[in-house]
């Protein structure tokens, strides 16, 4: 990559779709992650944790496990989504600050500080249905299959 490139690719916005899952939850947790490069080029992460832990747990190391890595190739902008509304709603605040939750304070504070490290970071809640694919990562790294569609209700007559 040549510095053109690399400046290109630091100030444009890197787009992360990031989910967790814990089976049971709390449980063996597994971690999934889509980004896309300024450039449109996709990355995918998918990994099992050696820890146990619930369905919020495992969304925050998906989300910090994408922003280390996206520190490493030099993004500055990132715009991330997330289907975990506890999650979005305890870093993305932007009026009064949520209740903290104890249990998973560190965890929070760690993700604080790598969105903190981006010039600009835009975190955006996001219906479940339009972040499947990196639930199927999560649900993949445990060995479980993708979740079957939501089924549609007919009307009855």
């Amino acid at each position: 990559m040549s510095a053109g490139d690399e400046q290109e690719a630091g100030s444009a916005p890197w787009v992360v779709h990031c989910d967790g899952s814990a089976m049971p939850n709390p449980g063996r947790m597994g971690i999934g992650a889509v980004i896309t490069a300024p450039d449109g080029s996709r990355h995918t992460l998918s990994q099992a944790t050696h820890t146990t832990g619930c369905n919020n747990e495992a969304e925050l190391l998906a989300l910090t496990l994408a922003l280390r890595d996206l520190r490493e190739r030099g993004a500055t902008a990132v715009r991330a989504y997330s289907d975990n509304s506890i999650l979005v709603e305890q870093l993305g605040a932007t009026g009064p600050e949520p209740a903290p939750i104890v249990r998973l304070a560190g965890l929070f504070d760690e993700a604080r500080a790598l969105l903190g490290s981006f010039d600009e970071v835009r975190l955006h809640w996001i219906p479940r249905h339009r972040n499947g694919e990196a639930d199927a990562l999560a649900r993949a790294a445990l060995g479980i299959g993708p979740k079957p569609p939501p089924r549609r209700h007919r009307k009855r007559r």
